[in-house]
């Protein structure tokens, strides 16, 4: 009996205890039924989140244009590669949709990629290992070409997959990349994984992010465990908003012009450094603007030079800074130029260190400022501004130039000068350009007055900004003087001033003289501070050298400043062959470019060509009637008609130019000793990938000649400078340069005096 009533009282404890649980349970679920909630989380939201997928849709970023349209940067699609693990993702396929062996893939792939199989195995194993449903490649599945995705899909891996992501690219290679700059793709972890988008780093790209970076949108919608799309989703698209369309002032074929001819001294005279730009100096437009040591935007590695020296690296700007030091004694009334002073030396009491003219204090005996001017007197510079100017009355010149603060230009990381004007040698070196500091773009805004009626321009590289979906244009850069710091009159004397130092006998600049147009500027010798013991470097070639000019001199359409430190020159040479190889080359055919007439010979005008209308033509008589004209018709292909050509119709062009012209039944043309503009342009009228390697002229190509090619085929080629051609190159156009020795001494020293002997040329 009391076994019975023991087992009684624990079933009624048990009972008790299982309906206290039921109780629990099912107030759980009723609370759950009534709520939807668990710990806070709405369970219709969670089920909703657990078979929702989300993917950002990438704004097409917008391009970078040069002032006629040109493209300079944009989007080109790329693929990342990844690889499907899970078996269940082939259920009900008679192939299979997965990677099932590791090492055959790991293999297949390496051999495509060049890749070592060891790694792409690695990450296959440990993704699988992992239990992960699928699996990326890293960098090594990153950005890869057309050609590489075709060449794995042809392969048949199973379970290797492509998500396209854009690629920013420069057509254009190693072209104006300082002002251009670089964007990169960046990784930001999301609820949803890892996302990607291309972001600027440098350059244009970096200011105008915002503009052509757009505004992303997204899909979503509902899928099974596999990521399939369900049979009623639940779509839901926002359309991505395209970024803007940013048109520079730089025009490409000035730009081009400039970039070959600075590789070419680049090639010869391994200097240490290079600057130069061209500009409207009635605008403000910067017209082309370059720096060396530069970088090919496509692959910035490696990269020697980060600054745009022009804007951003202030130094002793030399004589180029006597300029100024004229203009204000003439804007104070105080100048004639027919007044004599005895050259060679200059000390005005014996506390201040004596001032020498550049040809060791020589001098040339009793000459007048005029002629001071003209051969480039440091004792002329020092004398104006001490007796005639005076140091506080050009102070404020200094300051009216702007050379105390930036000029404002829509580029990154602008630097200032330092003007040392405390000590009495201190304002007598500033007068010629010495121990205070200025960048390229200051002289050029200062020296804008010169060729503008007085007033200074700010300069600007954004023309406008245009709505890439509408074309309307959204924002547009209008022209703005800076200041006055002289007189119509001051600058039209100084214009003869200028033009004297080219054009007289006696004047640094002989080698910057041209045939057609008369130019005007001034030479600059700056010698290099010593890092190690102070002072100035020695020696010929340890000198920044440097000219400012303008052409044509009755109305200045261009201005142009090219610097070159530290060249490599022969003993023969002055500092001047390489800059007037540049400046000479550049000016000439960029004003011939933009139909300015010549001033002296009108028979050397170069007559543009109308290019006429050539689609649907017969390719034989096309080629006939354009050769007759003078220009030279490259055919693609052997069809019998014309389908399109990489000249507009309409567009004028300079006779001898180059015109590819595309037939109906395209083949590949020997494109060896094409230059990369050549090339550049003949991918574009088909639409090719392309991959370059090197610099100068085409040597050897990826598809060889009379292969049928068609749109979107890839293209690879090799580039190289020939040997000896910059040299011959530089010596056939400065045959006019100083014959003799004593020009080169001219032409080359006409910088500022030193305290120290200096070899100076």
């Amino acid at each position: 009996m009391k076994k019975n009533k023991t087992a009684n009282v624990m079933a009624s404890i048990y009972m008790l205890v299982f309906v206290a649980l039921f109780l629990v349970l099912a107030g759980r679920f009723m609370y759950i039924q009534a709520t939807g909630e668990v710990s806070g989380v709405a369970l219709d939201e969670w089920a909703e989140n657990q078979r929702t997928t989300s993917y950002k849709m990438n704004a097409e970023r917008g391009q970078i244009m040069d002032k006629n349209g040109m493209v300079l940067a944009y989007d080109r699609p790329a693929y990342r590669m990844y690889a499907i693990l899970d078996e269940g993702y082939s259920e009900n396929s008679p192939e299979a949709l997965h990677v099932s062996d590791t090492e055959e893939t790991a293999e297949e792939l390496a051999s495509i990629l060049d890749e070592e199989e060891s790694e792409i195995k690695g990450i296959l194993d440990e993704a699988v290992e992992a239990e992960r449903f699928q699996v990326e490649f890293g960098q090594l599945g990153r950005q890869l070409s057309q050609q590489e995705k075709e060449a794995i899909e042809e392969a048949e891996i199973p379970g290797i997959y492509f998500d396209e992501e854009p690629m920013r690219y420069y057509p254009n290679g190693m072209f104006a990349s300082h002002i251009i700059g670089f964007a990169r793709e960046v990784e930001e972890e999301t609820e949803d994984g890892i996302e990607h988008s291309i972001t600027g780093v440098t350059g244009m790209e970096n200011v105008m992010n915002e503009v052509l970076g757009g505004k992303d949108g997204f899909i979503s919608y509902q899928r099974d465990r596999f990521n399939s799309k369900l049979l009623d989703p639940d779509e839901i698209i926002q359309e991505p908003e395209d970024g803007d369309q940013v048109y520079l002032t730089i025009d490409q074929k000035i730009q081009t012009l400039l970039e070959d001819l600075m590789t070419q001294v680049d090639e010869q005279y391994n200097p240490v450094k290079m600057n130069a730009i061209i500009m409207d100096p009635k605008t403000g437009e910067i017209m082309a603007m370059s720096t060396r040591p530069s970088f090919n935007p496509n692959s910035p590695e490696n990269v020697e030079n980060w600054y745009n020296d022009p804007i951003s690296s202030p130094f002793e700007p030399g004589s180029t800074f006597k300029i100024f030091t004229w203009a204000a004694a003439i804007e104070e009334g105080v100048y004639n130029g027919e007044e004599t002073f005895e050259s060679g030396t200059y000390q005005p009491n014996e506390r201040i260190e004596e001032i020498r003219d550049h040809n060791q204090g020589e001098g040339w005996g009793d000459i007048s400022y005029d002629e001071g001017f003209m051969r480039s007197s440091n004792v002329a510079a020092s004398k104006l501004l001490w007796e005639d100017i005076g140091a506080d009355e050009f102070y404020e010149y200094i300051q009216a130039f702007g050379f105390e603060e930036p000029t404002g230009i829509d580029l990154p990381d602008e630097s200032v000068g330092r003007i040392q004007y405390n000590w009495p040698s201190e304002k007598l070196r500033t007068a010629f350009g010495q121990g205070t500091t200025v960048t390229p773009i200051q002289q050029m805004r200062a020296a804008s007055a010169i060729a503008n009626d007085g007033q200074m321009v700010k300069p600007y590289v954004v023309d406008k900004i245009v709505d890439s979906t509408t074309n309307n244009v959204l924002e547009e850069t209008e022209s703005e003087y800076t200041g006055q710091p002289i007189s119509p009159e001051t600058a039209e004397e100084m214009k003869e001033l200028l033009a004297s130092v080219v054009n007289d006998e006696d004047g640094t600049g002989a080698p910057y003289k041209l045939d057609d147009y008369v130019v005007g500027g001034k030479t600059g010798t700056a010698q290099m501070p010593d890092p190690e013991g102070g002072g100035y470097l020695t020696g010929k070639e340890n000198h920044v050298f440097s000219f400012l000019g303008m052409a044509p001199m009755d109305d200045p359409q261009l201005m142009v400043y090219v610097s070159i430190q530290q060249p490599e020159l022969e003993d023969t040479e002055s500092g001047s062959a390489p800059l007037a190889f540049i400046f000479n080359n550049v000016v000439e055919n960029s004003l011939h470019y933009l139909d300015v007439e010549p001033e002296e010979d009108e028979s050397n005008k170069i007559q543009e060509v109308e290019f006429p209308e050539v689609a649907e033509q017969s390719a034989e008589s096309v080629q006939s009637e354009l050769e007759e004209q003078g220009i030279q018709p490259i055919l693609i292909g052997e069809g019998e008609t014309i389908v399109a050509s990489n000249v507009e119709a309409g567009e004028r062009i300079l006779p001898n130019e180059k015109v590819l012209l595309l037939t109906d039944e395209p083949t590949m043309p020997d494109i060896t000793g094409w230059s990369l503009r050549e090339v550049m342009s003949f991918a574009d009228l088909l639409n090719l990938q392309t991959e370059r390697f090197g610099n100068g002229y085409v040597t050897s190509q990826g598809i060889e000649v009379g292969k049928p090619i068609q749109e979107g085929d890839y293209l690879g080629f090799e580039l190289e400078v020939p040997s000896g051609e910059s040299s011959e190159t530089s010596s056939d156009e400065n045959d006019d340069d100083n014959a003799g020795e004593e020009e080169a001494e001219e032409g080359n020293n006409d910088d500022e005096a030193e305290n120290e002997e200096t070899e100076e040329e």
